[in-house]
């Protein structure tokens, strides 16, 4: 069994444990529910399976509330959106909000889009590196680039709409290549293609590749922002590489519209404590991921603001009229 099977089965156990046995004396009174569904369009083993998964634990100390994971799959956060948007705003259920949901609302006619849920609070910023097989003939990013300019290539992507495909596409942009991208609907199967050479390379986040660079079967080619990861030193950026491209991927979290405000306080004060944790921040600082809170208020604007820019981009691009 591999480590990120056995990763998947203990946090899967983790959170029907605590369903099941969260300690009653933790429960803050001013949380109207008992358990709240944490609901995500990531597939198992997905970027957001895996966030909401591991702070499951911590989250649960922090705000004294049973949490469970719900993998609602379908249309890149289509349907996920559809169901939140339709759920009574008890904060009983929220949604994963990455730049998925964005690009979703844009690039198709979903039932509900980004403009019809409440943002409540961000977590975090993750970071997306490019990676490949530990035993690709692929030893940098230019080797990536060469072979695409010359043989094509397959380039993976978790969601034909997501913020990782629309990298991909940017890179191939600024490289002049005519790579094929193939998307998925979770990093993990994408993960099981770029193992055994269906791809030349994928594109994820550090927490979701975490397991297989652990057991030395992936390499990573280069970070996809501003700057080298503290936990991959000898990593270049894609800039550094002479890629002119740099992204900044979001996670966070959102409600029905008429969320109430004891409730989005509730969770302004959990993710605070939560990020605060000793025991978490071990975690989540291995998985590359960089804290960045942003209370409700503050979210609301940088998911609009996040929207417009990326609709802008679209249309000057000629992906959307």
């Amino acid at each position: 069994m591999s480590l990120k099977t056995l990763r998947l089965a203990a946090l899967a156990l983790a959170s029907v444990a605590l369903v099941c046995a969260a300690p009653a004396g933790a429960q803050t009174a001013k949380y109207p529910r008992d358990t709240v569904m944490l609901a995500t369009h990531s597939s198992p083993g997905g970027g957001s399976d895996l966030f909401l998964r591991e702070m499951i634990p911590h989250l649960t100390r922090a705000m004294g509330v049973n949490f469970a994971v719900e993998n609602i799959s379908g249309g890149s956060g289509a349907k996920a959106m559809s169901v939140l948007a339709k759920s009574r705003p008890d904060g009983g259920l929220f949604y994963a909000t990455t730049p998925t949901f964005i690009y979703t609302s844009l690039l198709s006619k979903p039932e509900a889009s980004y403009k019809d849920l409440e943002p409540i609070v961000n977590v975090f910023f993750d970071p997306e590196v490019v990676y490949t097989a530990a035993d690709s003939k692929f030893k940098t990013l230019k080797d990536v680039i060469d072979h695409a300019r010359a043989n094509r290539g397959k380039w993976g992507a978790a969601n034909p709409a997501s913020l990782e495909r629309q990298v991909l596409e940017r890179m191939k942009s600024a490289t002049g290549v005519r790579a094929a991208v193939v998307t998925f609907e979770g990093g993990g199967d994408m993960l099981i293609n770029v193992l055994n050479h269906t791809l030349d390379i994928g594109i994820g986040e550090m927490q979701e590749i975490r397991g297989q660079m652990e057991a030395g079967k992936l390499r990573v080619l280069a970070v996809m922002g501003d700057k080298r990861l503290e936990q991959l030193p000898d990593v270049a950026t894609a800039r550094e590489q002479g890629v002119d491209v740099s992204v900044r991927k979001f996670r966070g979290l959102a409600g029905p519209k008429n969320t109430p405000p004891e409730v989005i306080k509730a969770w302004e004060e959990g993710v605070q404590k939560v990020l605060a944790d000793p025991a978490y921040k071990k975690i989540y600082v291995e998985n590359g991921l960089q804290p960045a809170y942003i209370a409700h208020d503050d979210y609301k604007k940088f998911v609009a603001d996040f929207g417009h820019e990326t609709e802008d981009f679209l249309k000057s691009t000629g992906v959307i009229k």
